[in-house]
């Protein structure tokens, strides 16, 4: 049995926001983390961490939505960085290429440093 999806948003601090994701974002499960992820920008981020590092499975239609969040956050002059700790999604993100387009950390404190 896998573990249930939740994505959790928050403003670190003016300008920074947070998105905390568990469980498996898949074609099920994306929409809502696009939905945090616009709400965060809505609520003002400019930039923002996504934090997959209790993530267990991710597929192509999540990977949309990461790319859909930075291209919103570029729009408003910011920028989206990951972390990404499990093996899954460090797989992943290797075979499509998008370790090289995302900023990706081991860590959360290490992503919200990079602000």
């Amino acid at each position: 049995m896998s573990a249930e999806f939740t994505a959790e948003r928050a403003m670190v601090r003016q300008g920074l926001g947070l998105v905390e994701v568990s469980g498996e974002v898949d074609l099920y499960t994306a929409p809502r983390l696009k939905d945090e992820i616009v709400a965060l920008i809505d609520e003002g981020a400019a930039n923002m961490v996504v934090d997959l590092s209790q993530v267990t499975f991710i597929d192509s239609t999540a990977l949309g939505v990461l790319i859909g969040g930075i291209k919103r956050v570029h729009t408003v002059g910011g920028e989206l960085v990951m972390v990404a700790r499990s093996r899954p999604v460090q797989k992943i993100l290797a075979i499509t290429g998008l370790d090289k387009v995302f900023v990706v950390c081991a860590t959360r404190d290490e992503a919200l440093a990079t602000f």
